[in-house]
């Protein structure tokens, strides 16, 4: 009797161990390979060797054994950390973040105090991949440390004492998510998370809870203060002359701004947290997106308006060659045989040659594609720079 329980305890710890290793997926209409394996960030061929028996064709419904790569990853990890050298900082589970749902490169950077460029080093998939919920990113170990007691120093005070204060922010009239997160600095994302009850635009009148340090909020009262002031100056003498800011010029489609690389990093990372929506004709929220709907609402979210089809994106802006494409450009196909522009999406990044961009494509919903892929090859048209 023994002998048997012991006999189906080591089976059981085996397919669990075998489950671990291995992410279920239902089968949904538009599914394939090709959109699965680059929706886990795996090639098609693990997911073929790990389902020899599975059809062709996929049925609704049915069940893929997908590699479960993050823990692949962590395997890796745990074994340099075995062998490193005892002297040698190494990044350890303190020093690492799990992505959650809607956070961004930008956010991420913010919380742990290091640069978007700082982490995109210590993580060379983000530049390929991009953030998937759930992924384990490294955070650079010189933080790490930072924000860690030296063993050789006894700890004060091991209490955190947040000096966080709240504000309240009344929304005006065409003012947007993005324009508010950025006075306060602080992200979309960030901005939502404090406040989950807004979706969408946000109505004026709408009182916003903001929680930021409070050197930043003594700041902003104080820069408003001043601004009080110089209103009360002004209308008490008829004699003084008003000095206004700079007016920064906008474009009746779209901005330029001097240097926007901080805004193309939250430009995409805003696309590619739809990756998986479904692609939807004349959509423009996350119950489905078109491609000219996907760009017109991830531009929109910060403040710069595109015209809403995609013939009409192609106009705007500057046309330049592909070698050229960089990372935030709108890039153009003429499918099916179309003679006219009939599909837009963002370029993401541009490496020998290859362009990936962000798109809703009819057949995969929100996906990054390639101009490799022999259909866009032959769809190619143009691509467009609209931030300068």
């Amino acid at each position: 009797m023994v002998y048997r329980l012991i006999i189906v305890l080591f089976f059981f710890s085996v397919g669990a161990f075998a489950q671990d290793n291995f992410i279920k997926h239902k089968i949904s209409q538009g599914d394939n390979l090709s959109v699965i394996a680059k929706k886990y960030g795996v090639k098609v061929k693990d997911i073929a060797n790990a389902n020899p028996n599975a059809p062709k064709i996929l049925k609704l419904n049915s069940i893929l054994l997908i590699p479960n790569k993050n823990k692949t990853t962590a395997k890796a990890k745990s074994k340099n950390v075995e062998v490193a050298d005892a002297n040698v900082s190494t990044i350890t589970a303190s020093g690492t973040h799990e992505v959650a749902s809607k956070e961004t490169l930008w956010g991420i950077s913010k919380k742990y105090n290091v640069s978007v460029g700082d982490l995109k080093k210590a993580n060379p998939s983000l530049e390929s991949e991009g953030l998937k919920i759930g992924q384990q990113i490294n955070i650079p170990s010189n933080n790490v440390a930072s924000n860690s007691t030296s063993q050789n120093e006894t700890p004060v005070n091991s209490e955190v004492v947040s000096t966080d204060v709240e504000l309240i922010r009344e929304v005006k009239a065409k003012e947007t998510k993005y324009g508010i997160s950025k006075e306060y600095g602080i992200t979309v994302a960030e901005l939502e998370r404090q406040n989950p009850s807004i979706k969408g635009k946000v109505p004026a009148g709408y009182l916003l809870k903001i929680r930021v340090p409070k050197e930043k909020a003594d700041a902003i009262q104080a820069a408003k203060g001043l601004q009080e002031t110089n209103v009360q100056e002004d209308a008490s003498s008829s004699n003084q002359i008003a000095v206004t800011a700079p007016e920064i010029k906008r474009d009746s489609t779209f901005v330029r701004t001097g240097n926007n690389s901080e805004l193309i990093d939250q430009l995409i990372a805003s696309a590619t947290e739809n990756i998986g929506i479904r692609y939807r004709s004349g959509g423009t929220t996350k119950a489905g997106f078109d491609c000219s709907g996907l760009m017109f609402c991830t531009f929109g979210n910060f403040d710069i308006k595109l015209p809403r089809s995609s013939i009409e994106q192609s106009r705007i802006g500057t046309k330049i060659a592909s070698e050229e494409a960089q990372k935030g450009d709108l890039i153009f196909f003429r499918t099916n045989g179309r003679r006219h522009i009939n599909h837009v999406g963002m370029v993401v990044e541009n490496v020998d040659g290859e362009i990936k961009f962000v798109h809703s494509s009819t057949h995969g919903g929100v996906m990054i594609s390639s101009t490799k892929e022999p259909y866009y090859t032959r769809a190619f048209s143009q691509v467009n720079r609209v931030l300068n």
